[in-house]
């Protein structure tokens, strides 16, 4: 049996660990905004995580290092994500145990 990723848009868990890798790899252009990984096999998740973690290592691990356009980018990914994850009941404030 192979693991899969069930997709952004689909994890019902709001934006994890894994969705913040599929936002990151919108930002960085790595793959298209229409792009939520549905299916991907970890391997494949393994790649494109390598890739946003090179890509975040230019900038410190930081949104406020980004050049303005990236950094434009990922407020507006991130804060359509949120919102999509919000109208599903995902409150960023709650911790692993409630």
């Amino acid at each position: 049996m192979q693991n899969t990723y069930v997709g952004l848009n689909q994890d019902n868990h709001g934006i994890t660990q894994l969705g913040r890798i599929v936002l990151d790899g919108r930002v960085f252009g790595f793959i298209p905004d229409t792009e939520d990984c549905t299916g991907w096999n970890l391997g494949r998740m393994q790649i494109l995580m390598d890739k946003v973690q090179d890509e975040w290592d230019k900038y410190g691990n930081l949104p406020s290092r980004l050049p303005e356009d990236l950094r434009q980018r990922h407020i507006a990914v991130y804060e359509k994500a949120m919102g999509a994850a919000r109208t599903k009941g995902w409150d960023p404030e709650l911790g692993d145990d409630d």
